[in-house]
């Protein structure tokens, strides 16, 4: 074996020395640099929520969110609810075709199939929602002759809402530990079993952020609704019926001369997004914690 000189081992003692001040000053350092990184990512946040609340609360009255007459022009209760309607029947649809895709692809699909769909995924995933948009124009309104009104409307976004939702689930159920799935089947398990008594506890919060994720997306988008659903006066009792939302008017309006009420309600508009999308958060974040918190130590 080679044994060291003095010079060499003195100079390998100072290398490691040097290599050890250097780790020791890069972890003081970064501890005090991710604070201001944070600070520097949610400042940009902050701004824009202040900004929208300050020119939206001075105009927000209890008629603009409650007055429902065609006549009032300085009102989003029809907007509101509409979205509503929309965003429910949307949900809905990718909510189907998203649980059933992703666990189709997570347990049952071969390694080949599943990463093609996962790919197809990705790449529908960042298609832009112009895009999208034009597609359900082209197969809901003018293919399937649907017109433009809430179910081609809601179709379109759902199609929109869908490898988010899809994406989330799948990776739900593939996280599950092996041994689990492995144990639950050595116990005589049918595949259904497993999936209802085993899986989805598991994977159930994680499940409800992607849906969470799904309706934060839909509710901001403008393009796959405006480009095939007509606007409405009033709140639509039918899928095949005309209908107004939020984002819509926020297209509208921004638009009109400055002070005029078009800009309030523009404004006030992108106020109650910004409301309904941080509700949505804090309420999926408790739900998910709680469920989370019965399952903890069940599956260990």
């Amino acid at each position: 074996m080679d044994t060291l000189t003095a010079s060499e081992g003195a100079e390998l003692i100072r290398a490691s020395g040097l290599r050890l001040r250097w780790r020791v000053g890069f972890d003081r350092w970064i501890g005090r640099l991710l604070p201001l990184l944070y600070l520097v990512a949610i400042l940009p946040i902050v701004d824009l929520v202040y900004w929208v609340s300050s020119h939206a609360l001075p105009t927000m009255s209890w008629s603009v969110l409650t007055n429902t007459s065609p006549l009032n022009t300085h009102s989003l209760a029809v907007p509101m609810v509409s979205t509503v309607y929309i965003m429910a029947l949307a949900t809905s649809l990718a909510v189907v075709f998203g649980l059933f895709g992703g666990i189709a692809t997570a347990e049952f699909l071969s390694e080949r199939a599943a990463g093609w769909v996962r790919t197809a995924a990705n790449l529908l995933a960042g298609t832009p929602s112009v895009v999208i948009g034009y597609f359900g124009f082209f197969a809901f309104v003018l293919y399937f002759g649907w017109g433009l009104n809430v179910i081609s409307g809601s179709f379109t976004l759902a199609f929109f809402m869908l490898p988010y939702l899809f994406r989330t689930v799948d990776l739900a159920y593939t996280s599950v530990p092996r041994a689990i799935r492995e144990a639950a089947y050595g116990q005589g398990a049918r595949p259904a079993q497993y999936l209802l008594r085993v899986a989805t506890p598991i994977a159930f919060p994680q499940v409800l952020n992607g849906v969470f994720l799904a309706m934060a997306i839909g509710v901001g988008e403008t393009a796959p609704l405006f480009l095939t659903l007509e606007q409405s006066a009033l709140i639509p009792t039918g899928i095949f019926q005309p209908a107004s939302f939020l984002t819509g008017q926020i297209w509208e309006n921004y638009s009109s001369p400055p002070g005029t009420p078009g800009v309030a309600l523009a404004f006030e508009s992108a106020f109650i997004l910004l409301v309904v999308v941080v509700g949505l958060n804090v309420v999926v974040r408790f739900i998910s914690a709680r469920f989370r918190k019965r399952v903890e130590g069940l599956f260990q």
